[in-house]
């Protein structure tokens, strides 16, 4: 008679299968964390790429093609009526320029409209931050007053700025008449044009400006402040002996993006025209080098001749670098 011998399973943990499958687990799980750590480690390393990517897309699509593109044009003959015919002219659109008069004459109003408007907007500028910084009532509504005009429309604060210096029945005029001094012809005479141009600049940029002075201003330790006092300083002292060396780079900023904005100066001058044209008035007495570009390019039509300009321009702006760079190096050494 057979007996039957029945076999049980070994249990989990002596031997059999289920130590197998457990095996097989744990190298499945050590796969996936290998796995996940290395897309976690291609996203520490790629996602900074993917987050700024826009920014250069749009740098390359409308920045640095259109820059490329306007040398390459600058190196031709071109015209507005037919963009995509260019014969090679070499550096005759540079020397062209060069030579005519009406450029120098551009580049003389663009000097003198942004020395007359830079310094006194940054002197006000310095002046009205110096009263910001101490403790006033609704200090927030003045600072928001001052960013105003910044936020106002060129063409709008040009067409009331054109009414004001009106010659005929302009508020200005009517206020010099009551101190003995005769009609100005605000649009048509050079200097008088151009002080015209500069004080729509200083009325849009001060109070602007004025707040980077604050914001800087309020970055002065009060300690310095307290170590003046306690040495006998005054209000004025501690103005040109403490504020003012602590604000050297913030005015060497303002500066260098002042003197910026004047060589592309053209909302301003564009407006303030009588006859609303890119010459600058009848004389191209206030005719900067942005109003010379667009009256080369779109009313002359030479796209070759303009785009030799605007690299004129450019290159202006990287000289402006260039010395802010040395100026503000010598700043550091010297503090």
């Amino acid at each position: 008679m057979a007996t039957r011998h029945d076999t049980a399973a070994p249990p989990a943990g002596e031997g059999g299968a289920a130590p197998a499958r457990s095996g097989a687990a744990s190298g499945t799980d050590e796969r996936r964390r290998a796995r996940l750590s290395r897309r976690w480690q291609r996203d520490i390393r790629w996602s900074p790429y993917a987050f700024v990517s826009p920014f250069f897309l749009l740098f390359v699509a409308f920045g640095l093609f259109p820059l490329i593109y306007t040398g390459w044009a600058s190196l031709h003959t071109v015209e507005l009526t037919a963009p995509t015919d260019m014969q090679w002219a070499g550096l005759h659109n540079y020397t062209r320029i060069f030579d005519d008069d009406f450029f120098w004459n551009a580049a003389r109003n663009t000097l003198t409209i942004g020395v007359i408007s830079t310094v006194p907007q940054l002197a006000m500028a310095m002046g009205l931050a110096h009263i910001l910084n101490y403790k006033l009532r609704a200090s927030t509504f003045y600072r928001v007053v001052m960013l105003a005009p910044y936020a106002t429309s060129i063409a709008a604060a040009s067409l009331v700025f054109v009414l004001l210096f009106g010659r005929d029945y302009g508020m200005i005029n009517w206020a010099l008449h009551y101190i003995g001094i005769g009609r100005i012809d605000w649009q048509n005479d050079r200097w008088p044009s151009q002080i015209a141009v500069s004080s729509i600049v200083i009325w849009r940029w001060t109070g602007y400006n004025a707040l980077i002075y604050l914001a800087a201003m309020q970055a002065v330790p009060q300690d310095l402040y307290e170590s003046a006092a306690l040495d006998g300083a005054s209000r004025w002292q501690q103005f040109f002996h403490v504020t003012l060396p602590q604000l050297r780079p913030t005015i060497l900023f303002t500066c260098v993006v002042s003197t910026i904005g004047a060589s592309q100066l053209f909302g301003e001058p564009l407006m303030f025209d009588a006859n609303k044209g890119a010459s600058g008035g009848g004389e191209h007495q206030f005719q900067t080098l942005g109003l010379y570009l667009y009256e080369q390019g779109w009313v002359n039509q030479h796209l070759g001749r303009a785009s030799a300009i605007a690299w004129t321009m450019f290159l202006i702006l990287i000289v402006i670098g260039i010395v802010n760079y040395v100026i503000s190096r010598r700043l550091r050494e010297s503090g």
